[in-house]
């Protein structure tokens, strides 16, 4: 149960949950030029070069007058990419949203030599086009569009649909709900090195349940909304790779031993060969990897490398930040670079064609994301923090292997980020940490001088920051927290607590980044009003702790979780300076039900709760994300589990104050987790209080003062139930 992806309004609440991923998988990536130091970026519906040598050097390259056609407004430009040649650049806008982001839309084409603009598929209905790209050789571009691939020649205009069953269920090209929101997955074709040939994903959707969402605020007559949505312990969509022929339309599908339906299929590129594709498979319960590469001549396929685990495998969007897409391929193609938690710490390994595996990054470590392969300098750049896991610096290694080395300044302790240049030497790097507001500079690599943006300062003289700490429990598991003291605290007195949580395998609360320790979702100042504000982390968050402690969540969601939540807790009870008398938890999504959880599990800690769109059964949410993590429910035994961590199970248990928030119009976690938790407490005759947001989604932002409003109502009732102030 992730947070829902969209609606930054409320990320603000909660935007150290998704440990960054949820920003990274929308962001545009930076378009490198090919001497490696400049780069492309939109200002203004214009394409604008910017020199990472020369701050104050940017030249506008494509005007919004150049893209305005004939008698019309400039086109504007969401997103754009640039033949490898740089004399065609492929603009996409109008979009609109399908499912999490704005995927769909119209595209044109700029030549940048003959200064002609021209639109793609001008035929097709307006806004249906999804993830155009240009052939390599920048012939041609092709496109998906009502769930079918096209093929349109740019010198001619003409256009050639390669496929022709897709339908609201069969999917040609792109995925189905469950595959964009679990595994990352949204562009479902790639062209060939030749750009002979498109290889793509077919979903087959049409055994696939739909949830049935009810509009009642959009007209007079309510409507149903369907949402393909299977849950845990349904069949997922049948998924296949095809390879078509774009010059004859004709598709071979590739013959990848395992079931279309029991296997997933979440990475597939080509190799550096126009004869083969690569393929990732994993099982349903996804605790087996395989990888094949596939001869597209005649459709076999070679298993080159097998993993199995004890628990899940995470795939590429895990260590890709959120994207799957792209294979790391070095030695011209013989090895390809792969990361692994086999041996217990997430780390790289250099894999060969035949499948022999060499372990790079030594050490008790995890490799947070890769960074940049700088195969002609001999080093991989990647992120780690083995001695915090709060944080995040840049680290490199040799290409065979060896020591890491920091490249990092020790003296701006937090959380960095780097956009490296393809070539190594320059890079884009923001920082900040939990009392220092983000900032960006451009640095050389590997000495990591400024060249150019702002000079990063630690805030030194920053007042009224978090103060990080570690909490033990009676069980020895060791946890990292952050808390925000009273403006004016007094440590001889006595304050409430208010824990904020998450506390399942999508994401950290406790890291050292700008923004933890802030308000929430309260308004006004909850240091000023006299609260503790406060969050810790136990096992199942995807901390840079080691695979242990990770994986240790595995089949014991509500259980492992609620524990060392409440365990912590009990520490903290212990300080001199905490009311044990007024102690509040709140969170949203998996922290809402985490927060149900420990406030029906653990009821003589917390006290009061406020839980937003929180799974209530776990057998309601989509199979991939919960099977993932629970293990696949086919009999008793494997349901077992799902029902013990669920908070439905525990709601008869409930003794102290509990706001239930949830959108009506929710295709995440859907409305009917609240109305089974409301028919348990009403069953115990448990009293509490409900909104129900009509029509919102997952991030409940949508309407005029809906934000405003939520807000308001988790400050009063958080005010009333849990009074702030010393005592």
């Amino acid at each position: 149960m992730k947070f829902y992806r969209s609606g930054w309004s409320f990320l603000l609440i909660v935007l150290f949950i998704l440990n960054n991923n949820l920003a990274k998988a929308q962001r545009a990536p930076t378009h490198w030029a090919n001497d490696g130091y400049q780069y492309y970026k939109t200002t203004g519906g214009e394409i604008t070069v910017y020199d990472t040598r020369d701050s104050s050097k940017k030249t506008v390259w494509i005007s919004a007058a150049m893209l305005t056609p004939k008698g019309k407004t400039p086109i504007g430009v969401k997103r754009f990419t640039i033949s490898d040649d740089g004399k065609k650049v492929l603009i996409n806008t109008n979009t609109k949203k399908v499912w999490r982001y704005d995927t769909r839309g119209d595209y044109w084409v700029f030549d940048t030599g003959t200064q002609k603009l021209w639109q793609l598929g001008k035929n097709l209905p307006e806004s249906s086009l999804m993830f155009a790209k240009l052939s390599p050789d920048a012939t041609k571009a092709a496109y998906v569009s009502g769930h079918n691939i096209y093929v349109e020649d740019l010198a001619s205009g003409d256009v050639k649909q390669l496929t022709t069953d897709g339908s609201t269920h069969v999917i040609n090209g792109t995925f189905d709900w469950a595959y964009e929101e679990e595994f990352g997955c949204r562009d479902g074709f790639r062209w060939s090195p030749d750009s002979r040939n498109i290889a793509y994903w077919k979903i087959d959707a049409t055994k696939i349940k739909s949830y049935y969402m009810l509009n009642t605020t959009d007209s007079i007559y309510p409507f149903v909304v369907p949402v393909e949505y299977p849950v845990a312990g349904e069949d997922p969509s049948s998924a296949k790779i095809g390879v078509v022929d774009v010059s004859t339309a004709t598709t071979k599908w590739m013959d990848i031993p395992g079931d279309n339906v029991q296997h997933y299929i979440p990475r597939m590129e080509w190799t550096l060969s126009p004869n083969e594709i690569i393929v990732e498979q994993l099982n349903r319960a996804q605790t087996e990897s395989r990888v094949f590469i596939g001869n597209i001549s005649n459709g076999t396929t070679r298993l080159i490398r097998e993993e199995k685990s004890n628990s899940w495998i995470d795939g590429k969007e895990r260590w890709n930040n959120g994207d799957p897409i792209g294979w790391e391929w070095i030695n011209k193609g013989k090895d390809f670079l792969w990361v692994s938690e086999k041996d217990g710490w997430k780390h790289i390994y250099r894999v060969s064609r035949e499948g022999k595996e060499t372990l790079l990054t030594k050490g008790d470590y995890d490799v947070i994301t890769v960074s940049l392969i700088d195969e002609a300098g001999g080093y991989i750049y990647f992120m780690a923090s083995p001695d915090n896991a709060t944080q995040k610096y840049l680290y490199r290694i040799k290409l065979a292997g060896g020591k890491a080395e920091r490249v990092s300044p020790a003296d701006q302790p937090g959380t960095h980020g780097y956009d490296i240049s393809p070539n190594g030497k320059v890079a884009l790097h923001n920082f900040s940490n939990s009392y220092t507001p983000p900032t960006s500079e451009v640095v050389s690599l590997p000495n990591h001088k400024h060249i150019g943006g702002n000079v990063i300062a630690v805030n030194k003289d920053a007042k009224n920051k978090p103060e990080f700490f570690k909490v033990k429990t009676v069980d020895g598991i060791e946890m990292d927290g952050w808390m925000m003291k009273p403006t004016n605290f007094d440590p001889n007195k006595k304050y409430p607590v208010v824990f904020t949580v998450y506390g399942e395998p999508a994401g950290q609360t406790v890291t050292d980044t700008w923004g933890t320790g802030r308000n929430g979702l309260y308004v006004g100042s909850m240091a000023d009003d006299g609260y503790i504000y406060m969050s810790v982390e136990g096992r199942g968050a995807p901390a840079p702790k080691g695979t242990a402690w990770r994986k240790a969540i595995y089949k014991n969601i509500g259980i492992i979780n609620i524990r060392d939540q409440a365990m912590a807790a009990k520490e903290i009870l212990k300080w001199p300076f905490v009311d044990s008398s007024r102690i509040a938890v709140h969170g949203w999504s998996g922290g809402g039900s985490s927060t149900l959880n420990l406030m029906f599990q653990y009821p003589e800690i917390y006290k009061t709760g406020i839980a937003v769109a929180a799974v209530g059964d776990q057998l309601t949410y989509d199979n991939i994300y919960q099977e993932r993590y629970m293990g696949v429910p086919v009999n008793d035994e494997g349901r077992a589990a799902f029902i013990k961590g669920s908070p439905i199970t525990y709601a008869k248990n409930l003794r102290g104050n509990l706001l239930y928030i949830h959108g009506t119009g929710d295709d995440n976690v859907h409305y009917k987790n609240a109305e089974e938790l409301i028919n348990e407490l009403v069953k115990y005759n448990r009293q509490f209080e409900l909104m129900a947001y009509p029509n919102r989604t997952h991030g409940i932002f949508e309407g005029p003062g809906t934000s405003l409003h939520l807000h308001t109502m988790f400050t009063k009732y958080l005010k009333e139930h849990c009074p702030p102030g010393g005592r």
